[in-house]
């Protein structure tokens, strides 16, 4: 037995192979030295170069040997003729070669007019499939199929099918003849069709082919034409020279562009060079060097436009209309460089889009973020294959005017690698001393940028490079108060949504208390964003019923149905404790999304003095509770603790819902604050809520998202709260409606803070708060007035 690799033998068949594997030869020596019979199976896997029993097939060919011929390298070229088919019975190695023991079954096929048309389907099958066929000549294979024994047709045809060698062995494995040629019949029609795709394909690419010839031929053919005519490369060449000439370049670009039309004239028309040159050609006449937007200078019009895109943002509003007022008295201003910085959400890129409305200017955007090559901002050299201009220039073109409104959105999201820093080309571009003379890699001639209206955006700052951030005006974007959330989905959203729904006002009505519950339970952010999705979500709710029931139904969304619109409830507010605690105090926090209230816990037990801090909370916030530790200990005495208090017991200081990460210094006196309460036993009062950093001194320093964290607290309920004095210049960001709910204490030491926030006051720190009759004590020119005595 000789296992053979990438050929299945059928009977029949005459095949040379040759035979290299040392058993092989072995085998094919003991044959040559008997009957010259030999069984051929084919294995596997044609890489393995010993085959186990289990990876050879079961069914071969018992086969003739021929003719043998040793060659020089010692393998033997070996000529072969397919007898009949067996299956193997057992096999053994055991003399260094296979020997097998096969069952060979009787091939007759019963004839019949069924098995005399199968034989002519087969037949005139086979035929077409050698037509269409280029590897087999027609002639000679189709003579070696005329035959009428059934048995030899099928084994045949089986061994001139171009198929793979697990089908060709599966046709070796089928015993009957009729169920054979079958078999042969279905492999023949699939195998025709595929050629006969093959055939189309390679009829389509050809008079592809074709045509592109064809096309050259007559292109080179039109050239010669016009060449006569004299309207060839020649008046093309004049008409990139005019444009030139009219494009309104400064003068060290226009000679650049005469230089390159020079070199375009002297290269063949159908080099890669002469590419190249045109192409530059054309981004230096597409990027704008002369046109400009007509601007609208009516403050009025401006305002009005303003007003009818945004609600409240006061403060944005009124340095675009200082700017406008500016360009109507000054001719050349420099171009403005803005940073709207705000949570996600509270329009930033909306508002960049009506700024270009309202100064009548064309508007394009850059988004900046995931930005981390260089060659983004200042475009790649020539000398690359496939260079173009950065970005900036792209947007240029793309506005088509040297001085549209041009936003850069997400500037803090860049980032670098190995392809350079974009920050830093980008430092350049937002430089009004030196954007007037931008250089691109591409076009490699000075660009003014010095008339665009920049504006970019970020969500925060501290990612922004301090060199980039110092060339910007920031203008921070606060979250929106509730009332103008109110506003904003009364004017802009839900309008938005119903249009977008395909409703009507008569078909759906928000109340505001709906809206205001909508706000509250299903949104946890500053901006609007998430609203817009909750009242798009009631709205194709409501567009489905109107469908389904209808189109003159009419629906008004209130607190009691919101629900049946929009599911349970998300977000519940952290509301204020009912009672006074002791080692609780409620802190106030600043987040992307807006403010909320912390509660702050502390809890004493017998042990050596460790302070133990939970609650996922930051180096800082974990540095401002030693520091609150550290103050306590030296108003030990004040607070009547004995001065070894902290040597006998551990502290654990706690801030909840711990799988929060928590940090910032603006805890520090609401950490002060609740160890003195559960060191001293006096419980912190519940209404009272309060934020400030805490030095060792007992300093209360300033902190920052003011007014974030007072709309925090007027959510919660809680309407008397402890701030740093150093913050009372912030409260002019504060809306009226919201400052006259409060009782707002403004505290320049911790002692202030206790007398405040404890239930009742400790003795001996009430002696060290300053009050107003301390003022005899000062000279008579450095008396405070009465409004700061009161504090």
């Amino acid at each position: 037995m000789l296992p053979i690799r990438d050929v299945v033998i059928f009977p029949y068949m005459m095949i040379p192979f040759v035979v290299g594997r040392e058993s092989s030869v072995r085998a094919l020596e003991e044959a040559l030295a008997g009957e010259k019979k030999i069984f051929l199976a084919t294995q596997h896997d044609a890489s393995v170069d010993d085959p186990k029993p289990g990876e050879i097939y079961q069914v071969g060919t018992v086969a003739n040997i021929v003719q043998s011929l040793k060659l020089p390298d010692g393998n033997i070229k070996v000529l072969v003729e397919g007898l009949e088919r067996a299956k193997l019975v057992s096999l053994n190695d055991e003399e260094g070669f296979f020997r097998a023991v096969v069952r060979s079954v009787p091939q007759k096929a019963e004839p019949s007019p069924q098995l005399d048309a199968l034989v002519a389907r087969v037949n005139s099958l086979f035929e077409q499939y050698v037509k269409l066929s280029q590897s087999l000549n027609y002639e000679t294979t189709i003579a070696a199929v005329r035959m009428e024994d059934v048995v030899k047709l099928s084994d045949t045809i089986a061994a001139n099918l171009q198929i793979s060698i697990e089908e060709k062995q599966e046709l070796l494995e089928i015993f009957d003849p009729a169920e054979r040629l079958n078999r042969v019949a279905d492999l023949l029609d699939i195998e025709i069709e595929k050629l006969n795709m093959d055939r189309t394909i390679q009829g389509r690419v050809k008079k592809q082919m074709e045509r592109a010839q064809r096309e050259y031929y007559l292109n080179e053919k039109l050239k010669a034409i016009q060449k006569e005519l004299g309207r060839g490369e020649k008046a093309e060449l004049d008409e990139l020279k005019n444009k030139i000439e009219a494009a309104g370049m400064p003068s060290e670009a226009q000679e650049k562009a005469m230089q390159e039309l020079k070199r375009l004239e002297m290269m063949p028309p159908m080099s890669a060079e002469s590419t190249v040159s045109r192409n530059y050609l054309e981004w230096l006449l597409a990027v704008p060097w002369k046109k400009k937007s007509r601007e609208i200078r009516d403050l009025a019009q401006a305002e009005k436009v303003l007003e009818e895109d945004h609600y409240g943002l006061e403060k944005i509003k009124e340095r675009i209309l200082e700017y406008l007022a500016v360009r109507n008295l000054v001719k050349e201003p420099r171009g403005q460089i803005l940073c709207f910085v705000g949570p996600p959400g509270v329009g930033k890129t909306s508002l960049g889009m009506s700024i270009a409305r309202a100064t009548g200017r064309k508007f394009v955007r850059l988004s900046l973020g995931g930005v981390r090559d260089e060659a983004e901002i200042r475009g790649h050299r020539r000398t690359y294959i496939g260079a173009l201009p950065g970005q900036i220039l792209q947007m240029m073109k793309k506005a088509g005017t040297k001085n549209p409104v041009f936003m850069l959105d997400e500037v803090e999201k860049m980032s670098m690698d190995f392809r350079g820093d974009p920050s830093a080309a980008l430092l350049e571009v937002l430089d009004p001393e030196q954007n007037h003379m931008f250089m691109d890699h591409y076009l490699d001639v000075e660009y003014d940028l010095s008339q665009v209206f920049f504006i970019c955006t970020a969500n925060v700052t501290h990612t922004i490079p301090a060199a980039l951030l110092d060339r910007m005006e920031v203008l921070r974007l606060s979250g929106y108060t509730e009332l103008e959330k109110i506003e904003i989905a009364k004017r802009f959203l839900v309008v938005k949504q119903l249009k977008s729904a395909g409703l009507t006002e008569k078909n759906l009505r928000f109340s505001d208390a709906a809206l205001q519950q909508i706000i509250q339970s299903y949104t946890r952010e500053s901006g609007v964003r998430n609203l817009e999705r909750e009242i798009a979500n009631v709205c194709r709710k409501v567009a489905r019923r109107v469908v389904k029931e209808s189109r003159e139904l009419q629906l008004v969304i209130t607190p009691e149905n919101v629900g049946d619109f929009l599911g349970v409830i998300k977000f519940r507010d952290m509301l204020a404790e009912k009672t006074n605690e002791v080692g609780l105090a409620t802190g106030l926090a600043w987040t992307e999304v807006g403010g909320q209230i912390l509660s702050t816990e502390a809890t004493l037990m017998e042990g050596k003095g460790r302070l133990t801090l939970t609650g996922k909370l930051g180096d800082v916030m974990q540095e401002s509770a030693q520091a609150a530790m550290s103050y306590i200990r030296s108003r030990g005495h004040q607070l009547g603790l004995e001065r070894d208090f902290y040597r006998r017991m551990d502290i654990h200081i706690h801030v909840p819902e711990g799988a929060i990460p928590k940090d910032g210094p603006s805890a520090g006196i609401t950490i002060a604050t609740t160890l003195a309460s559960a060191l001293s036993g006096i419980p912190v009062r519940c209404d009272v809520a309060m934020t400030g950093e805490i030095t060792l001194r007992g300093k209360v320093l300033p902190i920052g998202g003011l007014k974030e964290k007072l709309l925090a607290a007027h959510r919660a309920g809680i309407l008397t709260v402890v701030l740093p004095k150093d913050n009372q210049k912030d409260m002019a960001d504060i809306p009226a409606h919201i400052q006259k709910d409060f009782q707002l204490h403004f505290v320049e030491t911790m002692d202030e803070v206790l007398q405040i926030a404890l239930e009742r006051p400790i003795p001996s720190l009430a002696a060290r708060v300053p009050k107003a009759t301390l003022a005899a004590d000062f000279p008579r020119a450095d008396i405070p007035d009465q409004e700061s005595l009161t504090h």
